[in-house]
């Protein structure tokens, strides 16, 4: 029967060479401070020495000639006349006493005339030898500059520390990025739910790591790079930690301000050390994250610094990713979510070859993901998937992992022993609103005005055609505000004139509510109000949308504005529309062009607001 293998793997030390110069000090420290193995010997003077002679209490006498010294061994029935030169105690090593004499002192002639003048049976051996103590010597002249030495390895090993990990004063040019090797890349598409449209442009360059030669043989070339567009959290990490492990080819990760240095040259030595690990591990995927960091348009930075440490980083990048040298075999991903800001050398073709935008997640992709982070959750049998992903428009893929747990906590708060609806419409309250604050005081006027508040808001967007349909009302405080009218709104790729109309009207509703109610308006409509005039600025300046500017829009994309001082329209377009309730003075700012500007779900409660949210 062949005998079984231990199932635990052993655990093995690796060596580290610091051990070596710890036990080397240890060592060094032993030698100067360790104790005699010799008795303390006691220092007497020539006189004495001859005084004991002369009473036969001397046994041995070693006299080291180049030294003029000499030591005493006192014979052993004689000690404890001698007790009280040790303390009381008598010494049980030898030698006793020493001595010193001049370099004049022979040693052969005293030694000699001190033994003739003594009973034979007195007389003491004499030891005559030289000490070159060459060891004490070498340690004297050695020690200190060995202990400089020493100090100097360990301070040079700590500034070469994290050599390759960016840790150190002389590491401080080499790369940061962690290299994943290809069998520890674990990800793959079936991990990454959703995302229909990502997924399949970075199937191809999957493709083009499996199976080059089938595009080469027609005259075609591997795309250099790819640039994943979207939002914070929709899953653009993930995506290219998917596509390294699918193509299973070894994936490096760097973020782009780590390029970014104080010293001179640092970002640019970085990028040339990341490249050249990349070339000697290709085929593979060097994916960069937050690549606007060190990607930002040239020439746009506040700074008076005539060599600014970014831009030769960037250029040194821009080189790397297209220049004289052929970086065959490594595809460059980068994620940002800031596009329009980035250098229009580092946009082009031959660097990044395509943009892939990762968008928000619509209802089918929102049903994938909770599906996959749902996995591991206990779910209540009459759990609804479908509501619950119609229940968080606008929500990304880190925002939906964020309400499955804490989904899982509210049920464990509540010592529920599964997961059920209710634990799920809470934890999406919760994220959107906060936490709520049942023990707020609120007088029953404030608790009347905010009641009249909501009910104006869910009154008018239930009788226009085109508003979002309410979800739910409530007059508890959540957060910073102090009641909330919940929508469900459809998730539209354009909105026309009259949608647009509708959800002004139905903001508007809640203050209108209370000056019926009231007689007067209050505070509470902040929220509102910001939002119906950043929606009424977009109408007017970004949409042309107003009959008094006409179809202009007034939107930069590019951003090549934003250091303008004068506004791109005429000072009798200002006061047109100033006078007609066109471009507000205060300024609020818009949206943006796309999607549903001034809507959506998810919006920032105020302080003084407890009107819609959304």
């Amino acid at each position: 029967m062949a005998p079984k293998k231990n199932d635990k793997k052993k655990k093995v030390v690796s060596f580290n060479f610091s051990w070596l110069y710890f036990i080397l000090i240890l060592v060094i420290l032993w030698m100067i401070f360790k104790p005699s193995g010799n008795s303390n010997p006691q220092k007497v003077e020539w006189e004495e020495v001859k005084t004991m002679a002369e009473a036969g209490d001397i046994k041995e006498i070693v006299y080291i000639r180049n030294d003029f010294s000499g030591t005493i061994t006192i014979r052993p029935d004689k000690l404890a006349a001698y007790a009280d030169k040790f303390g009381g105690k008598v010494p049980s090593k030898s030698p006793h006493f020493t001595f010193m004499v001049s370099s004049a002192f022979n040693a052969e002639e005293m030694f000699g005339q001190l033994n003739e003048s003594l009973p034979k049976e007195d007389r003491f051996k004499v030891v005559i030898e030289n000490d070159d103590k060459f060891w004490e010597r070498a340690m004297d002249w050695l020690l200190f500059p060995l202990m400089l030495i020493l100090m100097w390895v360990f301070m040079f090993r700590g500034m070469m520390g994290g050599r390759g990990q960016g840790g150190g004063v002389f590491a401080a040019g080499k790369s940061t990025g962690k290299l994943a090797d290809k069998n520890k890349v674990k990800v793959t598409f079936k991990d990454v739910a959703g995302l229909y449209g990502a997924k399949e442009e970075v199937v191809e360059i999957v493709d083009f790591l499996k199976n080059p030669k089938k595009y080469t043989a027609l005259g075609g070339k591997i795309p250099k790079g790819a640039l994943l567009v979207g939002p914070p959290g929709t899953g653009k990490t993930l995506l290219a930690k998917a596509v390294a492990g699918e193509a299973n080819v070894p994936f490096f990760s760097i973020s782009g301000s780590d390029f970014v240095e104080m010293f001179v040259g640092v970002g640019a030595s970085r990028v040339r050390d990341l490249f050249r690990q990349a070339k000697e591990k290709a085929p593979c995927i060097v994916f960069i994250d937050e690549i606007d960091a060190v990607g930002r348009a040239r020439g746009k930075n506040a700074g008076f610094s005539s060599n600014d440490e970014r831009e030769n980083t960037l250029n040194q990048l821009l080189t790397e990713m297209d220049g004289f040298d052929s970086n065959s075999g490594v595809i460059i991903l980068a994620a940002t979510n800031r596009a329009d800001i980035l250098d229009k050398a580092l946009m082009r073709a031959g660097r990044f070859d395509r943009q892939i935008h990762v968008d928000l997640p619509d209802l089918n992709e929102r049903k994938e993901i909770f599906e996959v982070h749902l996995r591991k959750i206990k779910l209540a049998p009459d759990f609804d998937l479908d509501f619950i992903a119609k229940h968080t428009p606008g929500f990304s893929g880190a925002d939906i992992a964020n309400v499955c747990n804490e989904a899982a906590l509210n049920a464990a708060r509540n010592n529920k022993e599964a997961v059920d609806k209710a634990s799920f419409t809470e934890a999406v309250d919760r994220i959107i609103g906060g936490l709520e604050r049942k023990k707020k005081i609120i007088t029953d006027k404030e608790k009347f005005s905010i009641a009249h508040h909501e009910a104006g808001h869910a009154t008018v967007s239930w009788l226009l055609p085109y508003a979002h349909p309410l979800f739910k009302v409530t007059i508890v405080p959540r957060g910073q505000a102090l009641g909330a009218a919940w929508y469900l709104p459809e998730e539209r790729s354009l909105v026309t004139r009259n949608q647009m109309m509708d959800e002004m009207c139905s903001l508007i509703g809640g203050r209108v509510a209370e000056e019926i109610v009231n007689g007067e308006p209050s505070t509470g409509a902040l929220n509102d109000l910001e939002r119906l005039t950043s929606m009424a600025y977009a109408m007017v300046k970004y949409y042309g949308m107003s009959e008094a500017v006409g179809t202009l829009s007034y939107y930069d994309s590019t951003g090549a504005r934003g250091y303008e001082l004068t506004p791109p329209y005429s000072n009798k377009t200002a006061e047109l529309t100033g006078t007609q309730g066109g471009f507000p003075a205060s300024g609020a700012a818009a949206d943006g062009p796309g999607g549903n500007p001034g809507g959506g779900c998810r919006k920032d409660f105020r302080p003084q607001g407890y009107g819609q949210t959304g």
